[in-house]
């Protein structure tokens, strides 16, 4: 029998957002207009001022929730699953926890809006709404961090390119774009479903299966629902850039009957 577990969410939002009830078992996460250069997020999670090796989450197991946003098109992210939370030196927002980097294990419904590029290979999308995993390698995280000020680089298209090449033998990924039957819209209410197991992903929208891929995340992973503003783009090209975008209308997503299930 599948054990439901309820997550221990935690809001880390900019000052300027909002995370707030929208109903029994509902939530929504809103950030305001803007100009670009700007960060703004609206978060929701079970990870905040937690180590990394004590995320709660491991396979087998399933995530599900129903979802819609303000419109479509949003300038920036969005999006709602399980990752590592791979990218930060400094995490916690007031610097409540520090740890290293490490490379990306994720399973989530992903939107972003263009200028993202967010694939490190060109035959996989890379904006867009989007059924997404990664798997990586195991490195050691003090080399990660010590690798870390090398970022710089990516200015310069030839050490992008040749990161991107690099970086495929350490990171597998699949993805798809979320299309749904007829007028399907991430505006209107959907059920969203991701299947995690050791050795496969499934992603499902309103009972459909949109992805099955045996590119499953290394866990222990956590729980994550947000909407920002930012954008991180490392095209074919190699012109690597990374920003906050404006967004001219107030944007957000709201969410309800959240489910984890371990099976």
């Amino acid at each position: 029998m599948p054990r439901v577990i309820s997550p221990n969410l935690k809001v880390a939002s900019t000052p300027d957002a909002q995370v707030m009830p929208a109903g029994e078992g509902a939530w929504r996460l809103a950030i305001p207009a803007g100009t670009g250069g700007k960060y703004r997020l609206a978060q929701l999670d079970d990870y905040t001022g937690t180590p990394r090796r004590l995320f709660p989450w491991r396979p087998p197991l399933t995530f599900s929730l129903r979802a819609r946003a303000s419109a479509e098109g949003l300038p920036g992210t969005w999006g709602f699953g399980l990752w590592n939370d791979p990218f930060s030196l400094s995490l916690g927002f007031g610097g409540g926890t520090r740890r290293f980097p490490a490379l990306p294990n994720t399973a989530w419904f992903f939107y972003a809006s263009s200028p993202n590029y967010l694939s490190l290979w060109d035959d996989l999308p890379a904006q867009g709404f989007l059924a997404a995993t990664f798997r990586s390698a195991t490195l050691p995280a003090p080399l990660l961090a010590a690798l870390s000020p090398g970022v710089v680089l990516f200015t310069l298209p030839p050490a992008a390119r040749l990161f991107r090449r690099l970086a495929r033998r350490f990171i597998q990924q699949d993805a798809v774009l979320v299309r749904g039957s007829g007028e399907y819209t991430p505006a209107g209410w959907h059920a969203y479903q991701i299947y995690w197991s050791q050795d496969s992903v499934i992603f499902s929208m309103d009972g459909a299966t949109i992805l099955s891929t045996p590119v499953s995340p290394s866990g222990p992973l956590a729980l994550v629902i947000w909407i920002d503003n930012q954008y991180a783009a490392l095209p074919p090209t190699g012109r690597f850039s990374f920003g906050a975008l404006p967004n001219p209308q107030p944007a957000w997503i709201e969410i309800s009957d959240l489910s984890l299930a371990l099976l």
